[in-house]
């Protein structure tokens, strides 16, 4: 598949997701922080982050640019804000990833999609670049998981209710003008006999009939104290992959985006999703250290045993938006420089 814009840049880079929001418009440096405007200074707000958003990533030399997430609060919540069949009124306290308890909204009743939720937002950042842009939603899996579902009864069956939202959603995007449409499954290194009994099914149906590229994005976290206790519990080696490569590799999805730098994740499990296109996650969001244009490089050479040329996209780990502007600017730039490092070394 190609995009409108394909990007003709060897390994062309792109963020995971988030990037901080000005401190005008939410508190920064914090998950879930709510709006400090409402209503049309809220909208126009949200377009002007949006931009600063966008001139950020211009600045550091990012090929696929996105919105930084500036329009929504929660990855996952957001999204579901907007459908039918979700009390958000009605609150239960469940276990997340099997890792931190939080308070989520309950499914009441079949769920849907009265109306677009992020295509307008698509359409205002479309219309500031003439760069490649890539839009990300919840993927389906990590959506049932954070929620409590006191209708369907049956996660499954309300993963693929929420997969044909998305596919609804996915081909306004692409319709839009996005060339590349990432789903965010955090969950997908969590729960691996679901992943492959019925969440890569799942992604499946979300998908259909895109002809824009399509990535899914599978990391181990925000840098929120939570995922970073678990990551101590994980041993010297994390093979969470190995378990979900396999049937993943076999899939239609387009693009793999995971965590690398920092991380103990054996680089050789690469070998497991040979032949797709990868976003290596060269940039640790658990860290203000900024990483050297350097440690990028080794991170992205290391890869490349393992992932073609053509298809290594350098990427972050996961998203920034708990990050201070000042550290997520810095590690933009280093993802950047880092990659034109090995740029270089592969013209040469």
């Amino acid at each position: 598949m190609t995009t409108q814009r394909s990007t003709s840049t060897l390994l062309p880079t792109s963020t995971a997701g988030s990037l901080p929001k000005p401190s005008w418009l939410a508190e920064p440096e914090k998950l879930w922080s709510p709006w400090k405007l409402e209503g049309e200074e809220l909208v126009l707000a949200k377009q002007d982050a949006l931009r600063v958003a966008l001139q950020e990533q211009q600045q550091a030399g990012i090929s696929i640019v996105s919105d930084g997430e500036q329009s929504r609060q929660h990855f996952v919540t957001t999204f579901i804000e907007h459908l039918d069949g979700v009390d958000f009124e009605n609150r239960q306290t469940v276990k997340i990833r099997d890792r931190y308890e939080a308070s989520v909204p309950t499914v009441v009743g079949p769920v849907s999609r009265q109306k677009p939720v992020f295509v307008e937002d698509a359409k205002f950042l479309r219309s500031q670049t003439k760069q490649p842009i890539k839009w990300a939603l919840p993927g389906p899996m990590t959506m049932v998981d954070t929620l409590f579902d006191d209708h369907y009864k049956s996660r499954k069956t309300l993963a693929l209710e929420f997969a044909k939202i998305l596919n609804q959603e996915a081909r306004e995007l692409e319709a839009a003008g996005v060339d590349i449409i990432q789903f965010d499954e955090p969950a997908f290194n969590v729960f691996f006999e679901e992943v492959n009994d019925w969440g890569i099914e799942a992604l499946e149906t979300a998908i259909e009939g895109l002809k824009c590229e399509t990535v899914v994005h599978i990391c181990y976290g925000y840098g929120i104290k939570a995922n970073t206790d678990w990551k101590q519990t994980l041993g010297s080696e994390w093979r969470q992959y190995e378990e979900v490569f396999p049937k993943l590799q076999q899939s239609s999805i387009d693009i793999i985006s995971l965590e690398c730098h920092n991380s103990r994740v054996p680089i050789e499990l690469l070998e497991l999703i040979r032949g797709k296109k990868i976003m290596v996650g060269a940039i640790d969001v658990a860290t203000n250290t900024i990483e050297s244009p350097e440690e990028v490089a080794n991170t992205l050479r290391q890869a490349l045993k393992y992932v073609d040329a053509d298809k290594l996209y350098p990427c972050t780990n996961c998203g920034m938006a708990p990050l201070a502007r000042d550290v997520a600017r810095g590690k933009l730039a280093a993802l950047h420089a880092g990659a034109e490092i090995v740029r270089q070394e592969l013209s040469a």
